[in-house]
C-alpha cells in the first residue's frame, strides 16, 4: 500500500531531518515518469515543465536499455580499461571547439566545479574566485562558498568575490546590449583588483553562460568578451558551468557558451548528462588537464564507470537521432511567441525571455516601475501545480517563472502550458 503524503513527510522529517525542502505548498508524491509527463500516487498526470535531469525525456527507453545492458555485463572503475569511456568522450568532445578536447568524468556537477576551481589555482598559482551575487554551482565545501543565496553559515572563506548578476530588464548602467556587457566587466575588474590586493590573488571567474539562476537575462552575442579579456590579462581562467543550459537545451547551439560567443578555458557538466543516471564532468584543454594532473593525485571510483558512460552515450545518440536541438529551437520559439502574446493582455507580465526550451516570464507589480512581484510568482507556481503543470520561479528577485521542460516537449505541450497560465492569471486577478 502506498503511503500518504503526510506519512512520507513525517518519515522524511524523522529520517532525513527538517531541512530537506520540497516543491510547492502541497508536495507531490511522484511514482512514474514517461516523456514529458509524471504521475502521482493517485494516478494524476502532470506536465513536467521544470525538471532538466531527464533531458531526453523521463525514462527514455534507449537510455534505460543502455543502463540495463551495461549493468548486466560489467560496472567497475577507470583503473581498468573499458572502451565505453573513450568512445563516449570522443563523441562528447566533438561537440566542443577544437581546444576543448580532454575531460575528467565525475558523478556530480558539484564535483566537476570543485575540480575546475582547483585547475584555476594550478594555472594561476592563486586562489581568488569571482562569481555573481545570485548564482549556484554546487554543494562541496569549496563550491558552496560561491553562492550568496545558499552560503554556508559557518566556515565562510574570504577568497570569493561577487559581482552583480546581469539583468537585461534592469541593466547595469541603464543600457542593454554591449553597454551592459562593459558595465558588467567594470564590476569584474573591481573584484580582480580587490582579490589581488587581498593577498589571495585572482585565479578564476565561474559563470553559467545562460545565467540561469540569475533569471536567464537576454544577453547579446559577445556580452562576456570584455570580461574574458580582463580575466586573461590578469592571468585567470574562465569556467563555464553548463549544467543547466547545455546539451542543446537553448536550441540555437549545443552549449550555452557557444550561444553568446564565449570561449571558456573550462566547461563543467552535470545533471542532464545521463538523463538521471549520475554522471558529470570537466571539459578542458590538454594543457590545463596535464597541469592539473601534475599537481593533484585525483581518482574517482564511480566517475566514468561503464554504466554511466553507457547512459551518457545514449543521451548524445538520442539528441542526434531525434534532432532534439532543432526541436528545442522550434518549440521554444513557439512557446516564447505564445508567452509574448499573453503578456500583451496581462500587465503583470513585465518581461518575456529565454532561448529554446528554457524560457519564462518576469512578473511585476507595475510594468512602468518594473517593481518585482515575487508573491504573485509564488502563487502562480502553486496554482499551476494544482492545474497539473509543474514549473517554478527563479531570478534575482524570485519573480521570474522558470520553465525548463525536457527536450521531448512539443508545441501542443506549450499550448497547454500557456493556456493554463492564462487561466491561472485570470483566476488570481479576479481574487485580488
Amino acid at each position: 500500500m502506498v503511503k500518504s503524503n503526510l506519512e512520507i513527510m513525517s518519515d522524511r522529517k524523522r529520517l532525513m531531518g527538517s531541512g530537506i525542502p520540497t516543491f510547492y505548498d502541497e508536495p507531490i508524491q511522484l511514482v512514474k515518469g514517461e516523456g514529458v509527463w509524471v504521475w502521482d500516487e493517485g494516478g494524476r498526470r502532470y506536465l513536467d515543465c521544470y525538471n532538466n535531469v531527464p533531458h531526453v525525456g523521463h525514462c527514455h527507453p534507449k537510455v534505460t536499455e543502455a543502463i540495463y545492458k551495461q549493468s548486466c555485463q560489467l560496472n567497475t572503475h577507470t583503473r581498468y580499461l573499458h572502451e565505453g569511456i573513450v568512445r563516449y568522450l570522443d563523441k562528447l568532445t566533438s561537440t566542443f571547439c577544437e581546444y576543448i578536447s580532454s575531460a575528467i568524468l565525475t558523478c556530480t556537477g558539484s564535483e566537476a566545479n570543485d575540480l575546475a576551481l582547483r585547475m584555476g589555482e594550478v594555472m594561476s598559482g592563486k586562489t581568488g574566485v569571482i562569481a555573481t551575487d545570485h548564482t549556484y554551482h554546487g554543494n562541496t565545501a569549496t563550491v558552496s562558498q560561491l553562492s550568496l543565496t545558499n552560503s554556508p553559515r559557518i566556515g565562510k572563506k574570504d577568497n570569493i568575490r561577487y559581482v552583480p548578476a546581469p539583468d537585461s530588464y534592469r541593466p547595469l548602467g541603464g543600457k542593454a546590449g554591449m553597454d551592459h556587457g562593459h558595465a558588467f566587466a567594470v564590476q569584474v575588474k573591481k573584484m580582480i583588483e580587490e582579490l589581488e590586493s587581498s593577498g589571495h590573488g585572482f585565479s578564476a571567474i565561474i559563470v553559467c553562460p545562460f545565467f540561469a539562476n540569475e533569471g536567464f537575462p537576454n544577453l547579446c552575442d559577445g556580452f562576456l568578451d570584455p570580461t574574458v579579456k580582463l580575466v586573461h590579462d590578469a592571468g585567470g581562467i574562465v569556467i563555464a558551468d553548463e549544467v543547466q543550459p547545455g546539451f542543446g537545451r537553448l536550441g540555437s547551439h549545443m552549449w550555452g557558451h557557444q550561444k553568446i560567443g564565449l570561449k571558456p578555458d573550462i566547461v563543467t557538466l552535470g545533471k542532464p548528462m545521463g538523463n538521471g543516471y549520475p554522471i558529470a564532468g570537466v571539459m578542458t584543454s590538454p594543457e590545463i588537464l596535464s597541469a592539473f594532473q601534475d599537481s593533484f593525485r585525483y581518482f574517482n571510483t564511480f566517475g566514468g564507470n561503464p554504466v554511466a558512460c553507457a547512459a551518457g552515450e545514449a543521451v548524445l545518440d538520442i539528441i542526434d537521432e531525434e534532432k532534439l536541438v532543432e526541436r528545442a529551437l522550434d518549440v521554444g520559439s513557439h512557446s516564447l511567441e505564445r508567452l509574448k502574446d499573453l503578456s500583451e493582455r496581462y500587465s503583470c507580465i513585465g518581461d518575456v525571455r529565454g532561448s529554446g526550451l528554457f524560457f519564462g516570464a518576469e512578473l511585476v507589480v507595475d510594468p512602468n516601475t518594473r517593481e518585482p512581484d515575487p508573491n504573485l510568482a509564488q502563487k502562480v507556481v502553486n496554482e499551476m501545480r494544482n492545474e497539473g503543470i509543474l514549473i517554478n520561479r527563479i531570478g534575482i528577485n524570485y519573480n521570474t517563472l522558470k520553465i525548463r521542460p525536457n527536450l521531448q516537449f512539443t508545441k501542443e505541450n506549450a499550448d497547454l502550458l500557456v493556456d493554463t497560465l492564462e487561466k491561472v492569471l485570470t483566476r488570481i486577478k479576479k481574487s485580488l
